[in-house]
């Protein structure tokens, strides 16, 4: 049985560490909290003291953290996984942060002989229990190979996108459209609302037709309740746009309806709404068109 180490155990990484011992792997794990996720103890996942203890025990290991700085923490300090990985290490960071730090990740291992592949993810809190996830890889065709089996229990397509840092832009890009499909959505649901239709049937009847997307079938109950219990935070969002913002800055490329999103979504995580799902952005057109909170 393979041993794999999984360090970063929130909401998406707690679902696919559990995805990865139900699949066979003997998985040791590390959380900045040790007490997350006591679900995993039934499964038979093992943890471990600090991510160097991880890598100690393992080849291979999978990163899902929050940001940046929180993927130099867990790979370059001080017990960090250069400083207990074994020449010939493989880690896979299933996080969403910037193409440019990821490569400068990458050349750091590189001189520990530890390889490095960038493969975030898609699909939300449901799409990591259920190990559907969309997975953008990128790296070394061979380092890419060997990480298969191990997302192949995490995610339902995989796709390789080129060298190291590809996923993370191909991730920017993600995060980009959803920013505008989650804004489409809502000013629909608002208009709707406004103009006095039955809003539910509203929804069935354009799901039949070019504006069906997955954030029209499954989010557009929340904004219509304006609840927006946890999926994917807005904070999460927000800091993803950040990445993508300054890429686009990067590349000359302007995104004005990104732009838009982000503003929004500052507005409503410093009026308390931060671990909202990002659905919430209709609570913002639903207040500027004076419908009640």
């Amino acid at each position: 049985m393979e041993r794999v180490g999984f360090i970063g155990l929130g909401t998406m990484g707690a679902a696919m560490a559990a995805n990865l011992a139900r699949a066979g792997f003997a998985v040791t794990a590390w959380n900045r909290t040790p007490d997350r996720a006591p679900e995993l103890d039934g499964l038979g996942v093992e943890r471990a003291a600090t991510p160097s203890d991880v890598a100690r025990a393992v080849e291979t290991l999978v990163i899902c953290v929050s940001d940046t700085p929180d993927v130099a923490a867990v790979l370059l300090g001080p017990d960090g996984v250069a400083a207990g990985a074994r020449p010939g290490t493989l880690v896979i960071d299933c996080s969403t942060i910037s193409p440019a730090a990821t490569r400068g990740f990458a050349g750091e291992l590189a001189e520990h002989d530890i390889a490095l592949v960038d493969a975030p993810v898609s699909g939300g809190s449901e799409g990591a229990q259920k190990a559907t996830l969309t997975i953008f890889v990128g790296g070394e065709a061979a380092d890419v190979e060997r990480a298969r089996p191990i997302l192949g229990a995490l995610g339902k397509t995989i796709t390789h996108v080129g060298p190291i840092g590809s996923g993370q832009a191909v991730k920017a890009v993600n995060q980009v459209i959803l920013a505008g499909t989650y804004l489409g959505v809502a000013e629909g649901i608002v208009l709707a609302m406004k103009a006095g239709l039955d809003v539910d049937q509203v929804v069935g009847a354009l799901g039949g037709g070019a504006a069906q997307s997955w954030v029209l079938a499954n989010r557009a109950g929340r904004m219509i309740a304006n609840d927006y219990p946890l999926g994917f935070k807005v904070a999460l969002h927000r800091k993803d746009l950040g990445i993508a913002l300054e890429l686009a800055e990067e590349l000359g490329a302007d995104l004005p309806v990104s732009a838009l999103a982000a503003s929004l979504e500052t507005e409503l995580i410093a009026a308390g709404h931060a671990d909202d799902d990002m659905s919430a952005l209709a609570r913002s057109i639903r207040a500027r068109s004076g419908l009640p909170d």
